[in-house]
């Protein structure tokens, strides 16, 4: 009767026992890959589309800028002197007429004093002239006064009236010495840091006092390539020109008009420099800021636009995923114009009207069905 070898049976179960395992796994594998092909088809993608539109469109420039201030001014001091006093907070509002600096006014109050008193003296100097010359004009007719001495009672009366207008006028002059005094701001602003502080000594004309802007309104200063010149030139010429800007990761608009075009065109750059007037108010922009630009600067007249996230690209060129009524999107390929910050203009593909996919394209192959959340 044979030996069995223990080592061999125990080698052959074992070879049995992963054969039956990998038979297993396959029928499995085999069942998944037949549930799979049995399986419904997926559901229709959610897009959003909005609708190519046919009409006028006004091309825009995208450019930086910065805010620059209505009008600046240097105050300084009309007379010399001490200065006394500052009546404005750094940095605060001013407004038009208010007082923002004093200087001593004792000398300037002495000299008009003086003056008003050179002036008393000269009008009862005239005063008694006067009467003088009208008591020797009837004694004059009878004989009791000599010519020559009626002659020099008018010119004294004549000299004391001239001394009389001097006089008037060296009060006039130092009143309006003292009033420069008191330094008023010329126009709703914002004040600087002082320049010179209490007890300093100002010279006349010459001083630096405190720097004012006026920033309600304000400019928004930009430059632009001389390219679109005749286009903006164009759009002024129709009426105002909206000019948009906004700060750096802002997404506020701040709503300006066109107000300067430059008389000439920078050599060096190639630009030209403009400006829009901005209301700026609660002082949202200060001088110096930059900000983006948005302004238009040609009309197109007839033509289709679709909302730029509506463009996708591909090797053969931009194309779009237009909806049909059947809710079944196809890849159009466009020809692609100019446009403004979120329309664009297809010059060929597209006729107006058709609804196109502005959300969801990723998802979306030629003749997919899709399921739409919302658009225009």
């Amino acid at each position: 009767m044979p030996q069995h070898n223990p080592k061999k049976l125990l080698l052959v179960v074992a070879l049995l026992l992963v054969a039956g395992a990998a038979a297993q796994h396959l029928w499995r594998g085999r069942d998944a890959s037949a549930a799979a092909q049995s399986a419904p088809p997926n559901q229709a993608v959610p897009v959003r589309t909005a609708t190519a539109r046919r009409g006028d469109i006004d091309l825009s420039l995208k450019v930086i800028g910065s805010a620059q201030a209505w009008s600046t001014v240097t105050m300084q001091a009309r007379v010399s002197g001490q200065l006394q006093q500052l009546s404005f907070k750094p940095g605060g509002h001013v407004a038009k007429g208010d007082t923002i600096v004093r200087i001593d006014p004792s000398l300037l109050q002495s000299q008009l004093d003086e003056a008003l008193g050179n002036l008393a003296r000269d009008q009862a100097q005239q005063a008694n002239a006067q009467a003088l010359l009208e008591r020797y004009g009837p004694l004059l007719k009878d004989g009791y006064v000599a010519k020559s001495a009626y002659d020099a009672a008018k010119a004294n009366a004549g000299l004391y009236a001239a001394a009389m207008k001097a006089d008037q006028a060296a009060v006039e002059l130092a009143r309006t010495q003292l009033g420069y005094a008191t330094i008023r701001a010329p126009f709703d602003g914002i004040a600087g840091a002082p320049l010179v502080y209490p007890g300093a000594q100002v010279t006349a004309n010459s001083t630096d006092l405190v720097v004012l802007n006026q920033v309600q309104p304000i400019y928004i200063r930009f430059a632009v390539p001389e390219a679109e010149l005749a286009g903006l030139k164009a759009a002024h010429a129709r009426g105002a020109v909206p000019v948009i800007a906004r700060l750096p990761g802002s997404a506020a608009p701040m709503h300006a008009t066109l107000d300067f075009i430059d008389n000439a065109v920078d050599a060096s750059t190639g630009t030209i420099q403009l400006k829009a007037e901005y209301a700026n108010p609660s002082d949202q922009l200060t001088p110096g800021q930059f900000v983006e630009v948005t302004l238009p600067t040609a009309r197109l007249t007839n033509v289709v636009t679709v909302p730029a996230v509506a463009l996708q690209n591909s090797p053969r060129g931009s194309f779009v995923f237009v909806v049909d009524a059947a809710g079944v999107v196809h890849q159009r390929m466009v020809t692609v114009g100019s446009g403004t910050s979120d329309r664009v203009v297809v010059s060929k593909g597209l006729e107006g009207g058709e609804r196109v996919v502005t959300d969801g394209q990723l998802l979306l192959v030629d003749g997919a069905q899709v399921r739409i959340l919302g658009g225009g």
